[in-house]
C-alpha cells in the first residue's frame, strides 16, 4: 500500500476500499466503481488512471465535481459541427466559415478538428477548411461514404472555391484519401495542392511543430506532381 498521511484519513479509508489486485478489484462503493468504469472509457485512460482521477476529484471541494461535470454535460449538448465544414461549433455556422476576413476561395481539407487547430496555430493560413472526419481504412472498415467528401464536392460546385489543400497525415491511409480525392475533383477547374514534404511521411498532423507546419502550408506543391515525377 502507498504511503498516506496520517492525517489524511479520508485518503486512507480511499485506498483500503480495494482489496484485491487492479483487474479483481471490489468497491466498497458503487458510485466510485461507476465512476471509474466511465473514466476507464475515455481513449488512453486504463482503470489504475481512472481510479487516480475518481479518487483526486472525491478529495476536492464538491463544488469541483459539480463544476466538472456540468462542463462535460453542456460541452456534450453545446458543442455541434459546423453545417459548412465540419468544424466544432456552438452555432450553425462556426466562427472560421463566418468570418468575413477570411479567404473564401482556398479550403483546406483535415482529417479531424485536431488538425484544425494545429493549422490554426501556425497563424499563417487564412483560408477555410473542409474536416472529414478521418481518412478511408478499409482495414477499420472506413470507406468514402464515411467520410464528408460528398459535401466537400458540393462546395466546389459553388464555383467559389479556386484551391483546395489536401492537408491529410503522410500515412498510407491519407494518401489513398489524398488520392481519392484528387480523382473526385479532377474534373472542376480548381487548383488541387498538397503540404510540402516538410511533414515527415508517417508522421501524424496533430504532432507535427507549428514551425514545420507553417513552413508546409507555404511551401505547398499541385498533387498531381507527387506521382507525376514518380
Amino acid at each position: 500500500m502507498p504511503y498516506i498521511c496520517q492525517n489524511s484519513r479520508n485518503e486512507l479509508f480511499l485506498y483500503n476500499i480495494f482489496i484485491k489486485t487492479p483487474m479483481e478489484q471490489e468497491y466498497a462503493s458503487t458510485l466510485l466503481e461507476n465512476a471509474v468504469s466511465e473514466l476507464s472509457r475515455l481513449p488512453g485512460i486504463g482503470r489504475k488512471t481512472a481510479l487516480r482521477l475518481a479518487l483526486h476529484i472525491l478529495r476536492q471541494e464538491e463544488r469541483m465535481g459539480v463544476t466538472l461535470g456540468e462542463a462535460i454535460i453542456n460541452m456534450r449538448r453545446g458543442v455541434k459541427y459546423c453545417g459548412v465544414c465540419h468544424n466544432i461549433s456552438e452555432t450553425d455556422i462556426c466562427p472560421i466559415c463566418n468570418n468575413p476576413s477570411r479567404d473564401a476561395t482556398t479550403v483546406c481539407v483535415v482529417e479531424s478538428v485536431k488538425d484544425v487547430m494545429s493549422f490554426e496555430n501556425t497563424r499563417q493560413y487564412t483560408g477555410l477548411y473542409h474536416v472529414l472526419g478521418g481518412v478511408i481504412s478499409p482495414m477499420d472498415g472506413v470507406g468514402p461514404e464515411q467520410l464528408e467528401i460528398e459535401s466537400l464536392v458540393s462546395r466546389i460546385k459553388s464555383g467559389e472555391i479556386k484551391e483546395v489543400i489536401l492537408a491529410l497525415s503522410a500515412t498510407m491511409e491519407g494518401e489513398t484519401t489524398n488520392f481519392y480525392i484528387y480523382r473526385k475533383l479532377g474534373a472542376f477547374p480548381i487548383k488541387i495542392t498538397q503540404l510540402a514534404r516538410g511533414v515527415s511521411v508517417g508522421n501524424e498532423i496533430e504532432y507535427t511543430d507549428e514551425i514545420t507546419l507553417g513552413r508546409s502550408l507555404l511551401n505547398r506543391t499541385l498533387f498531381s506532381d507527387s506521382f507525376k515525377n514518380s
